[in-house]
């Protein structure tokens, strides 16, 4: 039974208890609960039930029940629901301590405390106790979900779950690992896991044990999983496979530890994690963002965290159904962690208003700019204030003990009593005399450094990195983090903290620009300053060309000039005569909201907000927007943008009196005020041009499949992988090859599959679309690059043949031999069944290799091919063991009547046919004519010599 087919049927009968009354499960249901495509469901469902453990409906919609499905409480009636040797073995090694009716039935359910485990969380928490309850060890799971979803949480939520249910011993603590603290040191790393032996490194000087022993019969929570390096997952993928490991030091691997191991990751595992390594973690759980949860969640969500800064204080805190609303609309980016931390820093602050009262009586005159502006969010969606207004009441009111919560520990637990450092420094402050005024100022600075600083350092930059992904693609970001190394290395860390920042949207603009088609660059004045800045010249030069390559863009030479004046600008902090920016918007923060995000961003000063509540006048409105204006002026003239055009009239008023230059734009949005900001920030650009520029603007460029159209001129790497029919072998070969591609940090090249039936018309084809750097399969196509035959491709080290074609000199790649054949047998079966055994699922290695390794042998007699035609016998038993598979599965090629005629009508058809009807009757199967087309053209191949084409 495969790990897919296993977590299906565990599910099923971990929640047999709500299909009471014979409701049974649909393909659609099940698919949803393990997050697994409908068809791969459909397909193990329909596998299970001809092995005699489902029963399924003869109605519309189908569904699935388990057969004997009163009383699973034995261990005998377990063993039976376990069939596969592996888990009947390990079973009967380590059997649970009782029967094992509590997978059934859980005692005590930790879950029942998390919010939303009957909604949103639902999924969740039945995936997280199937995983736990799974005989006889769990399975290892996988949680993924955005910065502060919770994941942390949930982890621990499972580990009580499990110690509740006596999977855990009582005694057991859960162990947490930060990955991200060992990324760049694999050493450390495997120190760290697997702990070291005396003398394996200088200063250890005694033994130490790891944290894979310290978790031994317990559970491991490996948190930023995806920062592991390939030789860290390696190491943990091997300790899954054997449970056996190594200190650093030791030779052999002769320490045993029995873990379950739970691992988080913000990423997606597909792109984050090696294919080998995610295929070891059956279950994955996506956690929702707090943007997906109901609001009646939300709410629940304020109520618990309120509940336990009511614990904290040991007093009742009161909060207006306004303070809720902000605190719900404030989660922008940050999801439950930025709830967290708006909830402390409001509790905080009320705290510290009143402080000698009985009740915290929280009001929006209370909580801070930054929390109040999520009233504005919460008026731009209607619905959701129709929604909130309906289940809020005037006042939430939250006493000590409220919490139901019984999982006390988060990743944004504060390791500190916030309200003892606030109270404890009041009093000193008033004993010194200090007046109350005074006090508060300086109590609320100490509020926001211990939050802000605590959850920066948890990895939690809600104003910066998790802000500047709203507005550019995440490869944008990675390569700036590549060019920024490149700039340092050539000209030194002289640069300011918002390089990042500055130059991902430089990038993220032009690559817009790109997109639509708009390429005009006109300003002489930028073209002869840069004239005299050499180093940063040559240095954008290199930045371009980089770029080109990396985007596959055919990106203008005169963008040098651009980047080049970033760069300048990037270096000087000061840069005097700077277009002035005023952004002026209607609403108590909307403008401001937006200010000190690209403040925080871009480290500007030439920018001011202006906030003009819909109760203030105009008259007043106008004199703060002048105000604004001269502030920034540099005498380099000031942009206006503005929410409504009825603002935009107020430009040519100010003019007049003011005497400054203004250019105004209506329609404001965070992404133009950035752009706005950023362009005024470059020496030599001027107002005109800025302005022109964002009238055309349209926000930045997402790289999605669509956005960036690679030119002709520059092609795609592709390596085609051939087999019979360009569907079993080719695409098992496919995966391989992608795999270690990825291995490599190799992500521009693809891998197409092709069939030899269409070699002839399809191969010219892909040579025009791709550069074609290599090709394996059953036949060569002789185009002038690598061929690797299958039979060198199954017996070689596939990251030694990556790195030859890539890291090697092209001119010595072309002319290695890859078409060797090694003329021992023994070898090569061996290799041909390992293969078979990666990729064949229904069958057993050992009985497949012998039949078609024998009858391949019998065909090459057969149909006259060469005695040393070593790789002819690969490639028949591997593309055989695909057929079978496939037959098996109901999902036989399909060829046209014609091709059938063409089949049958070949002198060796006969003998073929006589061959597959023996395989046939060996595995019970019927090999249809549209299988036998295919091996027909793969012996005709051989024979006629067609693999020059």
């Amino acid at each position: 039974m495969s790990n897919r087919m296993e977590s299906i049927y565990q599910i099923m009968v971990a929640d047999r208890e709500n299909k009471k009354g014979g409701i049974g499960w649909t393909t659609k249901e099940l698919a949803e609960k393990l997050a697994m495509q409908r068809s791969n469901v459909s397909k193990d469902l329909n596998e299970l039930v001809r092995q005699g453990k489902l029963k399924k409906s003869d109605g519309r919609p189908v569904t699935y029940h388990l057969l004997d499905s009163q009383h699973i409480s034995s261990d005998a009636q377990v063993g039976r629901l376990f069939q596969q040797e592996k888990y009947v073995k390990s079973y009967k090694e380590d059997p649970p301590k009782k029967p094992t009716n509590h997978l059934l039935h859980s005692k005590q359910d930790v879950f029942a405390s998390v919010i939303g485990i009957n909604g949103s969380m639902k999924n969740a928490g039945e995936q997280a106790k199937a995983a736990i309850l799974y005989p006889p060890k769990g399975l290892n799971c996988l949680i993924t979900g955005p910065t502060g979803s919770g994941k942390t949480f949930f982890a621990h939520a499972m580990f009580q779950f499990a110690r509740q249910n006596e999977v855990i011993g009582a005694t057991k603590e859960l162990t947490v690992f930060n990955c991200a603290d060992y990324a760049h040191n694999p050493e450390l790393l495997m120190s760290h896991l697997f702990g070291y032996a005396k003398g394996a490194f200088t200063g250890a000087d005694h033994d130490k044990p790891g944290i894979i022993e310290e978790a031994d019969q317990s559970m491991l929570f490996l948190d930023e999983i995806h920062r592991l390096p390939p030789e860290g997952q390696e190491m943990i993928f091997y300790f899954m496979d054997h449970g056996k490991y190594s200190r650093l030091g030791e030779s052999g691997k002769n320490r045993q530890a029995n873990v379950r191991i739970i691992g988080a990751t913000t990423e997606n595992p597909t792109s984050a994690l090696l294919g080998t390594f995610l295929r070891r973690i059956p279950i994955t759980i996506q956690l929702p963002s707090f943007e997906e949860r109901p609001d009646a969640e939300k709410i629940d969500l304020v109520q618990v965290m309120v509940a336990q800064e009511a614990n904290r204080i040991e007093r009742t805190i009161s909060l207006t159904e306004d303070v809720v609303k902000a605190l719900i609309g404030g989660v922008t980016f940050g999801n439950i962690g930025q709830l967290k931390s708006n909830v402390q820093l409001v509790c905080a602050r009320g705290f510290l208003n009143h402080m000698y009262h009985d009740q915290i009586d929280i009001t929006l005159e209370d909580i801070p700019e930054g929390v109040r502006s999520g009233l504005v969010q919460i008026a731009n969606k209607r619905q959701t204030q129709v929604s909130l207004a309906k289940l809020l009441n005037p006042k939430m009111v939250v006493h000590p003990g409220d919490s139901k919560s019984s999982i006390q520990t988060d990743s944004y637990e504060l390791p500190y009593n916030l309200y003892d450092i606030i109270g404890d420094k009041a009093a000193l402050l008033k004993a010194e005399g200090v007046d109350q005024e005074a006090i508060h100022h300086f109590i609320s600075t100490d509020i926001n450094i211990h939050l802000k600083s605590f959850y920066k350092n948890h990895g939690f930059s809600f104003q910066s990195e998790n802000k500047l992904s709203e507005f550019v693609d995440a490869k944008v970001i990675d390569v700036t983090n590549k060019i920024y190394t490149m700039v340092v290395e050539k000209i030194g860390d002289v640069f300011q903290q918002n390089f990042l920042y500055a130059m991902s949207l430089h990038i993220s603009s032009f690559m817009k620009k790109i997109q639509l088609g708009d390429l005009r660059y006109s300003n002489d004045n930028i073209r002869e300053m840069v004239a005299t800045y050499p180093e940063e010249l040559a240095m954008a030069r290199e930045i371009r060309l980089y770029l080109s390559e990396y985007f596959r863009l055919d990106i203008p030479q005169v963008e040098e000039d651009y980047l080049a004046v970033l760069l300048i600008s990037l270096k000087n902090a000061t840069i005097h005569g700077q277009i002035g920016v005023v952004v002026a918007a209607h609403g108590d923060s909307t403008a401001t909201s937006m200010v000190e995000v690209v403040k925080k961003l871009l480290e500007v000063d030439h920018i001011a907000a202006v906030d003009m509540p819909l109760d203030m006048s105009p008259k007043i409105a106008y004199e703060k927007v002048v105000q604004a204006v001269q502030k920034v002026n540099q005498r380099s003239g000031v942009l206006l943008l503005v929410d409504m055009g009825s603002l935009a009239t107020f430009q040519d008023r100010i003019q007049r009196e003011t005497g400054i230059t203004i250019r105004s734009l209506d329609m404001v949005t965070t992404p133009s005020v950035l752009e706005a900001a950023r362009k005024a920030s470059v020496p030599g650009n001027d107002l005109e041009n800025i302005y022109e520029s964002l009238k055309e603007f349209r926000g930045y460029g997402q790289l999605g499949e669509k956005s960036v159209v690679v030119p002709k001129e520059i092609k795609v790497k592709a390596i085609l992988a051939i087999c019979a029919s360009g569907e079993g072998t080719a695409k098992q070969v496919k995966e391989i090859i992608v795999e270690a591609l990825n291995q490599h940090y190799i992500h521009d090249v693809v891998v197409e599959t092709l069939s030899i039936v269409n070699l002839t018309n399809e191969l010219p084809k892909l040579l025009k679309e791709y550069d074609v750097v290599a090709s394996t399969g059953v036949v060569n196509p002789n185009i002038g690059t690598p061929f690797i035959s299958l039979e060198h491709f199954i017996n070689s080290d596939i990251d030694e043949l990556i790195e030859y074609l890539f890291f090697e000199q092209e001119e010595d790649a072309i002319q290695q031999d890859f078409s060797y054949e090694t003329t021992n047998e023994s070898v090569r079966k061996q290799a041909c069944k390992q293969f078979i055994s990666e990729t064949v699922t229904f069958f057993n290695p050992d009985k497949v290799i012998d039949a078609l390794w024998k009858m391949s042998a019998e065909m090459i007699k057969q149909f006259s091919l060469p005695d040393t035609d070593y790789s002819f016998q690969t490639n028949v038993s591997i593309h055989c063991s695909s057929m079978l598979e496939r037959i098996l599965l109901r999902q036989p090629l399909n060829v046209s009547e014609s091709e059938k005629a063409e089949a049958m009508a070949w002198e060796g058809y006969p003998a073929l046919h006589e061959f597959m009807q023996q395989l046939g009757a060996l595995f019970q199967l019927t090999i249809p004519i549209a299988e036998e087309y295919y091996l027909s053209e793969m012996i005709r191949y051989r024979r006629e010599d067609r693999g020059s084409v």
